[in-house]
């Protein structure tokens, strides 16, 4: 969910930047590799890249029941597991003027659609990734970091500060179709109360 969910950014992000004119420019990658010096750096050229920065457990959301009813019998499952991603997009563009266009677009777009459903949102379905998911739910939300944060976050990265900016978003869920155990549903208690006195 974690791939998809980045994928499915990148195939919005890049049909708005050809719809502005920007061009097919939008990487999924690790930004780190830029100061690597590794032959894959230069892919990241004339390129805005989307990269996962972190992720954190939702724990608001961990004390869900984990069981459900079905056809007449309890079923339990482990909970699901409820992520938020922070991503980091950074334009690695030839002028720095470019940059700039380009994350200010960034931003505009985000701007206009906060939310991804699976019913508003049209992605490539024949991407191996996604033959088992049916429905999703995401929101981004800019975050902000401090200047201290955000050089920790370009120190970590490899040294070099691109103009970039940082989404968290929301609410991935990960589960397993794996069941515990399965047992009858309880409909009645039955017995006798006694006087203990």
């Amino acid at each position: 969910m974690i791939y998809e969910t980045l994928q499915i950014l990148q195939e919005q992000l890049e049909n708005y930047f050809i719809e502005v004119g920007l061009g097919k420019i939008i990487a999924l990658e690790n930004i780190a590799l830029l100061e690597s010096g590794n032959d894959d750096a230069k892919k990241l050229d004339g390129k805005v890249v989307l990269s996962l920065l972190k992720m954190e457990e939702e724990t608001t959301l961990r004390n869900i029941p984990s069981y459900k009813i079905k056809d007449g019998k309890t079923e339990y499952k482990n909970p699901p597991v409820h992520l938020n991603l922070y991503l980091i997009i950074a334009a690695n563009c030839d002028t720095y003027d470019k940059s700039l266009r380009s994350i200010s677009k960034v931003i505009q777009f985000f701007q206009g659609k906060k939310l991804f459903t699976s019913t508003n949102t049209v992605y490539n379905r024949t991407n191996v990734a996604f033959d088992v998911f049916d429905y999703f739910k995401f929101i981004l939300e800019l975050y902000t970091p401090s200047f201290e944060e955000l050089n920790n976050v370009w120190g970590t990265l490899g040294g070099r500060q691109l103009p970039s900016v940082i989404y968290r978003i929301q609410l991935i869920q990960l589960e397993q179709d794996k069941k515990l155990s399965t047992s009858k549903v309880i409909t009645h208690v039955g017995g006798e109360l006694n006087n203990i006195n």
